[in-house]
């Protein structure tokens, strides 16, 4: 089988990563994340001007009929350049959530602005007490008329302030952990009763807790079927996971060339720390990790359009290897890197508080792993 990028596919690849290494050099990244908003309008306009929001859909939407590969080809560049914006809310996210569950209608209506990069869109998904459940839903939807009343609260909404759609869960039918039952809505950002409280995240991105305080919506703000939710969550959820894998193993590649480079230059003893055997071994396991994260990532990915079993299974081992790898590498860079690389000042800090907080989205290794032994208890 031929894993190698196909011509058109190397040539979007150095697109996006000339385009990042401008937009994101590292001090001008740092000033945006420590900015109100953490990102720049502007960086997120020329990243839509070169196509990073349309690969995802359809061309019926307004998309470049992009797969899967497309988006990791993005993942893996975001990593590298440490890109701090809301793609990965707005359109691995909610973008998703709407083309696989939403109407003819609803698709037509957001996806092209999406694509375009004028609609900004965040999914309110996670609860307080849910931890990686997603049918672990307390918040309420509940039929009024011609449309439904939302009550409840929704936790750490990746750039859900700056959206101007929030896709959000909420229970029309059940009890608290049923399955069946959850519904997704379409909701307005200004809708009356609805407020968030903003906070940065330990690498920087932004999120917010939302308060629905009966919140009204019509009808035509149920996305798909009523009590379909936790399906078409999860098959987000599935291809979430793909893009973190493939932005931490960009994020390892990175710390290892830069963590190479750093022992090749600096002096230590008269000579340079590349010169020790000690290091070189251990800048070798650091290759392989990569090395297997970047494989983890692409079975992962040609797996995304499989059934539900076979692509949960895929993506839980990947998150596990890389998670692990992925942390195992950052923290030799810090720990390579000396002193300098302990400082805020350096970036090699930040690409493992970046792989830190991925670990922690949407199922940690630790989670994946009983996902994954459960996987194989079902095939057996």
């Amino acid at each position: 089988m031929n894993f190698a990028l196909s011509e058109d596919q190397t040539l979007f690849r150095d697109s996006i990563a000339r385009v990042v290494a401008d937009l994101f050099p590292f001090d001008r990244r740092q000033i945006a994340v420590a900015g109100e908003r953490g990102f720049r309008d502007e960086d997120w306009r020329q990243l839509a001007e070169l196509g990073c929001m349309a690969a995802a859909f359809p061309e019926a939407y307004g998309g470049f009929d992009g797969g899967a590969e497309e988006l990791m080809i993005i993942a893996d560049q975001f990593g590298r350049g440490l890109v701090s914006l809301p793609y990965f809310a707005s359109v691995i996210l909610g973008g998703h959530a709407v083309l696989f569950s939403g109407s003819e209608a609803h698709c037509a209506a957001i996806l092209p602005g999406v694509g375009e990069g004028s609609t900004k869109l965040a999914l309110a998904c996670a609860e307080r007490d849910a931890r990686y459940d997603l049918a672990h839903v307390a918040a309420r939807a509940t039929a009024d008329g011609d449309g439904y009343v939302l009550s409840g609260q929704k936790d750490v909404v990746l750039y859900g302030q700056c959206a101007d759609l929030l896709i959000v869960s909420a229970r029309t039918a059940g009890e608290v952990i049923d399955p069946s039952g959850v519904s997704l809505f379409v909701i307005e950002a200004g809708t009356a009763g609805l407020s968030h409280a903003d906070f940065a995240t330990h690498d920087g991105t932004r999120a917010c807790n939302i308060l629905l305080d009966d919140v009204r919506v019509g009808a035509d703000a149920l996305l798909g079927t009523a009590g379909s939710g936790v399906e078409t969550l999860e098959r987000v959820a599935d291809h979430a996971n793909a893009f973190l894998c493939a932005d931490a193993t960009g994020a390892m590649w990175h710390v290892y060339e830069m963590t190479l480079e750093y022992l090749k230059t600096r002096n230590q003893f008269g000579q340079t720390l590349g010169s020790f055997q000690a290091l070189q071994h251990r800048m070798v396991d650091v290759y392989m990790e990569c090395e297997l994260a970047q494989s983890m990532v692409l079975e992962a990915t040609l797996n995304l359009d499989k059934d539900a079993a076979t692509r949960r299974k895929a993506v839980s081992a990947a998150k596990v290897a890389v998670g692990e790898a992925a942390r195992h590498v950052c923290e030799e860079g810090v720990q390579l890197h000396g002193g300098i690389g302990m400082t805020m000042d350096f970036p090699v800090g930040h690409y493992l508080k970046r792989v830190m907080a991925m670990n922690a989205l949407f199922g940690d290794p630790r989670h994946h792993t009983a996902a994954y032994a459960q996987s194989l208890g079902n095939a057996a």
